[in-house]
This record gives structure tokens, sequence and C-alpha cells, in this order.
């Protein structure tokens, strides 16, 4: 039998756990779950700006449309165009900025680097979701 200390103790622990785990920020804030998986050859002309370094193109895929950026030599990242700010609004859409070095949603301001995907200027305070990319001599292979 357990005593009324133990089981007060048990019942505060898993209360505190619950509490944690419900404050949990969801990475990528409910951004819908699509499968993404393609490759391109960044050689076809329509790619020509991936070939150097802070290049970008927006395409197709994802939830809402794919940023992909050459970081460096060796990488190219892939963002979801798709707002982590209130994302179940129709109007949840970053695009590249003149500057070339960020990306905004329109509709709520919100800034993000397409360096790294991360906020540079809120209300979203969860970066671009990410997708696994992989440079193989000019073929980009991206997934989820």
């Amino acid at each position: 039998m357990i005593d009324s200390q133990t089981f007060r103790g048990f019942f505060a622990l898993i209360l505190i756990c619950l509490l944690l785990y419900s404050c949990k920020d969801d990475e990528n804030n409910n951004i819908p779950l699509v499968e993404v998986n393609f490759s391109i050859n960044i050689d076809n002309p329509e790619y020509i700006e991936l070939k150097t370094i802070g290049g970008w193109v927006e395409v197709s895929g994802g939830s809402r449309g794919i940023i992909l950026y050459r970081a460096n030599q060796d990488e190219i990242r892939a963002y979801d165009r798709h707002c982590t700010f209130q994302p179940s609004s129709t109007c949840a859409l970053v695009s590249v900025d003149i500057n070339n070095i960020s990306a905004t949603d329109q509709c709520c301001g919100s800034t993000f680097s397409i360096a790294d995907g991360s906020v540079t200027k809120p209300p979203a305070t969860v970066p671009l979701k990410s997708y696994s990319s992989r440079l193989d001599g000019s073929v980009l292979f991206v997934s989820n």
C-alpha cells in the first residue's frame, strides 16, 4: 500500500511532467507534413543562381513551396515557404526579399534569414521548417 506522502510526491511528479510537455514549443509550429523527395541538377539554366554562394531559387514542393539557398561550396539548404506564425492562415507564405538575405511573410511581417532559417523579425518565434539536402556533384537531393 502507498502512503499519502508517496502518493502526493508521485502525483506532483506526474503533474510537473505534464506541464513541461504541454509547454514544449513544437518545432515548425504545426506546418503540415508533406512528403518531400526530389532531385534537381543545378547545372540546368533555371537553377543557375544555385551555382554561386548566396544564390537562391524558389521551387515547388513542401507545404507552400521551398526556398533553396547556396550556403557554401558544399551545401545548399532547403526551407519550406510556409510561415511558422499562425500557420493555419491562408496567407502564411514567405518570399525572398530583394536584399537576397532574408525572406518575409507579407501578411504578418515576420522575417527569416535564408542563411539558416532563423527568425530575424517577429511575430514568428519558430524558424522556417527545413528539409534534408545533399549535394552530389551538380545534383541536389532534397527530402524529409
